[in-house]
């Protein structure tokens, strides 16, 4: 019964994830289609390259609640039930965690977008937010001052993420923070960098454009 119950909150968190806020919001705010701008993503930079800053901040709440919910409905359908597979325990964290990571992937490779998306660090820090709210706070100060130090959005939310998991690491060993909060960092981590790829290549080579750079790739937080 609880490998069933897993399976559904798998499902409704990547369809969570999957729900294209960034194209829904701009096309009822400006009537504009926010794949056509930009780097084509669908997340708070384009929206607001594509339909200003109230929308904008309308996606980055959206898009957090799609983690946040995953979190949430994981840990309602599961509740307390808790199973061994092979010697593994499948009980509600372990849902939570696979439901946000669920949601990440849903919002980069949208089943309603012929898979592709955005790229995954708002959704991530939604997530994040339900299931260890100190991580996310920390996380998200490593990217207010890294995007204030050096005005490269997508650099700073690489070390946003990469953050959240090296905070974890002694959390878990020291305080005991449970080891799923570890995994959900270090796969999500490791899915934004993937995501990022053409940020780190243009980084690399002097080419990546700053914070208020115009109309190209990454004028603003990557979080699309």
């Amino acid at each position: 019964m609880i490998i069933a119950k897993f399976v559904a909150v798998v499902l409704l968190g990547y369809l969570l994830g999957s729900i294209p806020f960034g194209v829904l919001v701009a096309r009822w705010w400006a009537k504009v289609d926010v794949r056509q701008y930009g780097s084509g993503k669908i997340g708070m930079t384009n929206v607001l390259r594509a339909a200003g800053k109230k929308a904008a901040v309308m996606v980055l709440a959206l898009d957090l609640l799609k983690g946040v919910l995953a979190v949430v409905f994981a840990g309602l359908i599961v509740g307390a039930g808790y199973e061994e597979v092979g010697g593994f325990g499948l009980g509600v964290l372990v849902a939570e965690v696979l439901a946000a990571l669920a949601a990440i992937v849903g919002h980069i490779w949208s089943v309603f977008l012929k898979f592709k998306g955005g790229r995954g660090v708002v959704t991530f820090f939604g997530g994040l937010i339900a299931l260890c709210p100190p991580a996310a706070i920390f996380g998200a100060e490593v990217f207010v001052i890294g995007a204030s130090v050096t005005r490269y959005a997508s650099l700073a939310s690489i070390a946003a993420v990469v953050a959240t998991y090296t905070i974890l690491i002694p959390l878990v060993i020291m305080n005991r923070f449970p080891i799923e909060y570890l995994a959900y960092t270090l796969v999500g981590t490791i899915l934004i960098f993937i995501m990022h790829r053409d940020n780190i290549v243009r980084l690399l080579s002097g080419r990546e454009r700053k914070l208020g750079g115009g109309a190209g790739e990454e004028g603003l937080p990557s979080s699309g």
